[in-house]
């Protein structure tokens, strides 16, 4: 399949979903060859003007995923998650949200990696505050029962990528795996709040993650190039739920912060990262601390939590300065280690 794949998508043809799913079958299995991976991700990548249809991005999502380990959660849960890229290098907004929405009774299933774009990964970041990310699919449920938060190490739980490790690397050309990682939760949540690094990509991957079973969430770009709700720029938002979207700007100014400069966001190593997290969740105050209340509270109300996103981030400031997000970080760290 993938030689035929190939050869339409060189003469400007795109996959249907059928089509993708069995190539990214193929290679997700070890049946192409590494010559024939290459050819494939450049193409697709690379068509003219256009880049991956939704046909095709769900098509390679959906079997990626089934290619995963699986996590049996048997509860609905909630993922928070950026596609990185945007070159921003601010701390681990995503990461640090979590725990907020955790604190907020939401299931929160993260699934992430060590850091490609930034100084400091999702994994990078929990590896620092003291979480043992090597966690099984049987301890991810119980710590989503006993905590409310699991994390999901993606190199444990997509072994077959290595099938495609080296020659993404060799290629240094975006890929259709720059977007795959966040639409591949092995614990298929049923809400998610996904920032992305381009705006052209906010309605096609709320499409895509519609497609792939998830009932309710939020697509956002910050027009400053953040892969998150941003503080320092406006912010474009696709609301979707039950198959229908709709697609909006927010502004800092909306629920009452102030814009502040790209300087005020930005993060450092895993350390440094841990301490902004921690430090956050304890109450400080200041761009950091505004940063994550949007974005937790966005994820409340994508969560069906809220009523509206500016409701998420009063609920989300009670949770902070209640003492309840940063119980909910060291409950997560102390459990798992047991």
């Amino acid at each position: 399949m993938i030689r035929e794949a190939i050869v339409k998508i060189v003469g400007k043809g795109d996959l249907t979903y059928n089509e993708a799913y069995e190539v990214m079958n193929e290679i997700m299995g070890g049946e192409t060859t590494p010559t024939q991976n290459a050819a494939f991700l450049a193409a697709l990548s690379t068509k003219s003007t256009k880049s991956e249809t939704i046909d095709e991005i769900s098509g390679c999502a959906a079997s990626m995923r089934e290619h995963a380990q699986q996590v049996e959660t048997g509860m609905e849960t909630m993922e928070i998650v950026g596609t990185g890229g945007d070159g921003a290098h601010s701390f681990n907004i995503s990461t640090t949200s979590a725990f907020v929405m955790a604190a907020a009774g939401i299931k929160v299933a993260k699934h992430g990696n060590r850091a490609a774009s930034s100084d400091c990964g999702t994994a990078d970041c929990l590896e620092a505050l003291g979480v043992n990310i090597h966690q099984e699919p049987k301890r991810c449920r119980e710590l989503l029962e006993k905590v409310g938060m699991c994390f999901m190490f993606a190199q444990k739980y997509h072994t077959s990528m290595r099938h495609v490790g080296a020659i993404r690397k060799e290629l240094g050309i975006r890929t259709v795996f720059n977007i795959l990682g966040p639409l591949t939760n092995p614990a298929r949540p049923a809400y998610q709040l996904l920032g992305v690094y381009d705006e052209s990509l906010v309605e096609p991957l709320a499409r895509v993650l519609m497609s792939l079973g998830v009932k309710q969430g939020l697509v956002v770009y910050g027009k400053d190039k953040l892969d998150e709700i941003s503080l320092c720029a406006p912010t474009l938002v696709c609301d979707f739920k039950d198959q229908r979207y709709k697609t909006y700007t927010v502004h800092p100014e909306d629920f009452g912060f102030e814009t502040c400069s790209r300087e005020a966001l930005k993060g450092g190593t895993p350390q440094e990262n841990a301490e902004i997290t921690r430090n956050i969740l304890k109450g400080e105050q200041g761009p950091k601390r505004n940063v994550v209340l949007m974005n937790s509270g966005a994820a409340i109300y994508a969560a069906g939590k809220a009523q509206s996103i500016k409701e998420g981030i009063c609920m989300a400031a009670k949770l902070i300065d209640s003492g309840e997000a940063i119980k909910r970080l060291d409950a997560f760290v102390k459990l798992s280690n047991c």
